[in-house]
């Protein structure tokens, strides 16, 4: 059974950085892994993801040119560094992963709020 837990949210300030950090474990390895978040009042959004050996990687157009996303060398870790933060980009971020064309795996969420 795959096992997601997420890090690194906390409050900052519009125009700083965070990086979120996704401990897979249970054998995620060969899946593709990626990142939502959801705002209060909305639907959660997909934001970026990335293959299991980082060869193709997506984003939400929102996000593209500020954030990316990417692998541990085991493959087993996956980052979002996100920049030049935005009020809009307050939200729980949730991991998540999927071997196949669905995220049948998800974690718990971390908060990121960033102030204005």
């Amino acid at each position: 059974q795959v096992q997601l837990v997420e890090s690194g949210g906390r409050l900052v300030q519009a125009g700083g950085s965070l990086r979120l950090s996704c401990a897979a474990s249970g054998g995620s390895s060969g899946y593709t892994m990626g990142w939502f978040r959801q705002a209060p009042g909305k639907e959660r959004e997909f934001v970026a993801d990335i293959s299991w050996n980082g060869g193709r990687i997506f984003y939400a157009v929102s996000v593209k040119g500020r954030f990316t996303i990417s692998r541990g060398n085991g493959k087993n870790t996956v980052y979002l560094q996100m920049n030049r933060l935005k009020p809009e980009d307050t939200a729980v971020y949730y991991c998540a992963a999927r071997p196949g064309g669905t995220y049948n795996y998800w974690g718990q969420g971390t908060q990121v709020t960033v102030s204005s």
